[in-house]
Formats: C-alpha cells, sequence, structure tokens
C-alpha cells in the first residue's frame, strides 16, 4: 500500500463493487473500463475523489483507483475517461464510527481551545459512538447518547460555533456509521479544516498508528 496523499485517487463502492454514487458497472480490481471520451462531470465519464474530495463521498467500500485518458476536476470530484481499482482500503462500519468520533472531538476540542466548553452530552455522544463501535454498549444506550446531543445541538442554537461542535458530535452517534462519517467529516470541511480531517482519515485507511485528537478549528484569537 502506498502513502495516501492529496493527489490520491479513490473510487467509491458498494458492497458488490458497483458505483455508490450513481450507476451501475461493477468494477473489478486492476481491470481497465471501458473508454468513455470527452468526460463530463455528472454527465458522462468515471467519477472519483482526488485527496480530500473523498470526505463527501465515503461509502461501503473505498479503493485507490489509477486513471487514463483525460481527467476534469469538478471542484468536489474528479471525472475521467477510464479508470481501474488497484488497492482495498481499510474502511467499515467500525472505522466510520470511529473516524467520526475523532472529526467530533476534534471539534469539541477546539470549541474549548477557544474559549467555549462544550455540553458533556457532546462528549457523552463521542464516547459511546467509540464504545458503541467497539462492542461495549447496545444500540439503545446509542441512541439515548444521540437524543441527549440532539438536545445540547438544539440548546446552542443561538451560538453558531458551538452548534457546529455539537452538531459534528450529535453525527458520531448516528444510527448509520457511514453517514455519520460523512457527516462529521463535511462539518469539519465546511469549518475550514478539511486537511485536518483528511490527514486523519488516510490514517484509518491504511491502517496506520494513530496520534491523540487534535483541535480541528483552532484557538480563537
Amino acid at each position: 500500500m502506498t502513502d495516501l496523499t492529496r493527489d490520491t485517487v479513490f473510487k467509491a463502492l458498494a458492497d458488490d463493487q458497483s458505483a455508490y454514487h450513481g450507476g451501475t458497472y461493477k468494477y473489478r480490481r486492476g481491470m481497465w473500463t471501458k473508454r468513455i471520451p470527452q468526460p463530463v462531470a455528472c454527465v458522462r465519464g468515471y467519477h472519483l475523489a482526488r485527496g480530500p474530495q473523498v470526505l463527501s463521498w465515503l461509502a461501503p467500500q473505498l479503493w485507490v483507483a489509477e486513471t487514463r485518458g483525460k481527467v476534469v476536476d469538478a471542484g468536489d470530484k474528479v471525472v475521467c475517461e477510464s479508470v481501474r481499482i488497484v488497492d482495498r482500503l481499510t474502511w467499515n462500519d467500525t472505522v466510520a464510527r470511529l473516524f467520526a468520533a475523532d472529526c467530533a472531538e476534534a471539534a469539541l476540542l477546539g470549541d474549548r481551545a477557544g474559549g467555549r466548553d462544550p455540553d458533556e452530552r457532546a462528549w457523552a455522544a463521542v464516547d459511546a459512538a467509540r464504545r458503541f463501535a467497539h462492542g461495549e454498549i447496545t444500540r439503545q444506550e446509542l441512541a439515548a447518547a444521540r437524543a441527549a446531543a440532539w438536545d445540547a445541538a438544539w440548546a446552542a442554537a443561538g451560538d453558531a460555533a458551538w452548534a457546529a461542535a455539537w452538531a459534528t458530535a450529535r453525527a458520531a452517534a448516528w444510527d448509520a456509521a457511514r453517514a455519520a462519517a460523512w457527516a462529521a467529516a463535511w462539518d469539519a470541511a465546511r469549518d475550514a479544516a478539511r486537511d485536518a480531517a483528511y490527514q486523519r482519515l488516510t490514517l484509518y485507511l491504511t491502517g496506520a498508528d494513530l496520534p491523540p485528537v487534535a483541535p480541528l478549528y483552532g484557538v480563537a484569537s
């Protein structure tokens, strides 16, 4: 497995290795797809994510891919004439929940670093997400933590900074692990922390050692 960089191209697939975000073609490792000339985003061609773009396109399976022919960058994705998938990455429900929890904790730490102390219910939701991922609590206990985090988010509705962090924590306790990871990562991206979230994600995807979670949004001036 090669290192994942900002130039790495990813393909998001369903469990049957068809395109997860649209299309019915089933991909096979190492096999180039049929060439589709003059690719246009959302119209024709093979759609992928490059580097941090993958935060918006998480799926049941994530693969490193290679492209050939013309490649068009559409801002939130790339589209190319032909592609092949080469390496499947470490990505499943457990990893998705743990990554979501990390994004949530980083957001909460950022709020704390900025002088705002997040609600304890948000921290509890992060802890619940991790414990559920490890099989330590029931789905009912996870749901209770999620509900409490929702209450915290509503309580913070008048404070944009707190609300953003609590919404991320709430995402970590969602019932759908993959959706939780996507939501947490997207909240991070929206608050100018795409690179930090992406770097954390690449560690999970490659099975690398994880350093302690760092504040995601930085210290307020």
